[in-house]
């Protein structure tokens, strides 16, 4: 069998029925076998940045393993971003590049190159995959195969990449003969470490002890909720215990909207009710977040200040990491809230925080995230955002772009039951939005699908709109047009004297609507309050649609947190004894 074939016949094997790519010179074996074999298709993007994000967004969806590929030198280099962001946010994803015949790669790393598009892939991606190797012999590729996937999947999740020759690609191997990673010593030795059967009863005890003596206690949901396959059991451990939750950025749909126990999304632009929630909370609970300054603000020692901190996360590397934990706990979330539950249903304890939730509910009446009240005659973004997620169903999937269009939408979408929210965190990547939005819909096709994505994301990556008008893929994109890069101008309004380079000045926008109609997809403007109406037949019907919403050139994405604040006291400032009155705990100087 030669060795592209088994590739794919691997690849299929793990229940992957679709493979993102670029086709390029040193991956034409590899495209070619995929042709060749029934139940899985090779979709190509039109950049191989966008082919990575696809896979991601294909990943999110699915729960399964993303797939992309580029051949060498330009072709892998255009997928680095799309695996950084893969790695930051903890997303299962394998990278496969073509590379250079091995007689042809350099033969020492003084020389620069020798063979045509020849690029050391591997030392560039080492910092950001869990995993990468260059394959120089056939007959190892099964051994990397499963180690490959096998990393990507387990313990904390993240990409993979493995570089394959010409030569390996074409070579014939014999299927019966080939030597795995699975059951080696290796393997045995990794999976010491997957931590299913954790003795947890002490820790499980002293989290118990901790809620009984609190009375004002938070759940934090982060993303790792979403990964590690937690969801029921996070909403089930709120209900047995009462306790009322807050979602990071990466955590939005691991609880809906309209759960009892849901108090909003928190952090720097977070809503400010929840904000003030955590602030005034006596215990805080965190599942599957980092805790980064998003979070915490670059004030660390200010965040949750008389709050006991319990953290549990699956990467030993993130427990007391910044702020001093109470009780730190390296496990997979589900595992956790699974015993606690059992734990907590055994007891029989009954717990009312009843006066707590009327607090929050106080803060949330008083603070809503829309109307924002800024805005005079033109549209308000945030009670756009509203509008939209109110008109959809809930097999609707989400995939929002990196800048005030993504704050807008996860502050002011009331997410329902059954929704997803495409979030790039860490690497935060404009440009993501349309082609995780094609992933996704590869991974789930009667999901409703929506991008929603600001005038600068939308021109990163805007030639995948050819791909979307090619294989008929209906998806609404969602332009938040104000003909700027809205956050950066804001930033420079606050501290740049309001210089708005690069920006306003040197910045500007095509006719999108022109842009479309050539591509072919239909296209709606919407300029005013009075049209908006205009949306819900076009969010209904099975076909692509762009709906470009005009606003002004000056927005702002509120609240926001300023450099140094603890994360209750945003911009727009409140006045000092409104803020004052709202803080249980002493406000912080």
């Amino acid at each position: 069998m030669k060795v592209s074939d088994y590739i794919v016949k691997f690849i299929k094997e793990y229940n992957v029925d679709t493979i993102f790519g670029y086709q390029g010179g040193m991956i034409t074996h590899l495209v070619d076998s995929i042709f060749k074999e029934d139940g899985i298709n090779f979709v190509s993007l039109y950049h191989e940045q966008g082919a990575a994000f696809a896979a991601e967004g294909y990943s999110r969806v699915s729960g399964n393993i993303g797939v992309a590929i580029a051949t060498s030198g330009p072709g892998a280099t255009n997928l680095v971003t799309g695996i950084a962001s893969c790695f930051f946010d903890s997303i299962a994803c394998i990278f496969i590049t073509g590379q250079v015949n091995t007689y042809e790669l350099r033969r020492n790393d003084n020389i620069r190159q020798e063979g045509f598009q020849e690029t050391d892939i591997i030392k560039i991606v080492q910092s950001i995959t869990k995993y990468s190797v260059s394959i120089k012999n056939a007959e190892d590729i099964k051994y990397h195969l499963e180690k490959a996937f096998f990393l990507a999947k387990n313990e904390r999740c993240g990409p993979v990449l493995l570089d394959i020759p010409m030569n390996i690609q074409r070579a014939e191997v014999n299927e019966d003969e080939l030597k795995g990673f699975y059951y080696t010593d290796e393997h045995l030795e990794m999976e010491k470490y997957i931590l299913n059967e954790v003795d947890l009863n002490n820790d499980i005890q002293n989290v118990i002890n901790l809620i009984k003596e609190s009375s004002r206690p938070i759940i934090l949901s982060g993303g790792g909720i979403r990964i590690g396959r937690a969801i029921d059991e996070l909403k089930l451990f709120s209900v047995v215990s009462n306790i009322p939750v807050v979602t990071t950025l990466m955590g939005l749909d691991s609880i809906d909207s309209e759960h009892e126990n849901y108090v909003g999304y928190m952090g720097s632009y977070g809503n400010r009710y929840s904000n003030l929630a955590v602030a005034n909370s006596d215990l805080l609970i965190v599942l599957g977040s980092r805790l980064t300054t998003r979070q915490t603000s670059t004030n660390v020692k200010s965040f949750a200040r008389e709050a006991k901190i319990i953290h549990v996360d699956i990467d030993n590397n993130e427990l007391n990491l910044k702020l001093k934990e109470d009780i730190s706990i390296r496990c997979d979330v589900k595992v956790f809230l699974t015993k606690i539950i059992n734990k907590l249903n055994i007891d029989d304890y009954k717990y009312d925080f009843s006066i707590w939730m009327d607090k929050i509910k106080n803060y949330k009446k008083q603070y809503p995230s829309y109307p924002t009240k800024i805005y005079k005659s033109e549209i308000d973004p945030n009670e756009i955002m509203h509008f939209i997620g109110d008109l959809c169903n809930k097999n609707t999937i989400f995939s929002l772009d990196i800048g005030q269009n993504q704050i807008w939408a996860s502050q002011s979408i009331a997410i329902k039951k059954g929704q997803r929210v495409l979030n790039a965190g860490g690497m935060g990547p404009m440009g993501f939005s349309i082609p995780a939005a094609i992933g996704a819909w590869y991974s789930s096709k009667k999901s409703k699908i929506i991008s929603i994505v600001g005038d600068g994301g939308f021109q990163m990556n805007i030639q995948e709109l050819q791909t979307i008008i090619r294989d008929n893929i209906p998806i609404k994109i969602i332009i938040m047009n104000n003909q700027a890069l809205g956050m950066i101008r804001h930033f420079q309004e606050l501290y740049y004297d309001s210089k708005y380079y690069g920006t306003i000045e040197g910045y500007s926008t095509p006719d999108f609507i022109k842009v479309c109609t050539a591509y072919g997809i239909d296209s709606t403007k919407i300029s005013s309050i009075d049209e908006i109406h205009k949306i819900k037949e076009l969010l209904d019907d099975d076909k692509s649609h762009l709906i470009e919403i005009t606003l002004s050139q000056i927005t702002y994405s509120i609240p926001k947190l300023e450099m140094g604040r603890p994360i209750e006291d945003q911009s727009p400032l409140l006045d000092r004894d409104e803020f004052y009155k709202n803080m249980i705990v002493k406000a912080y100087k």
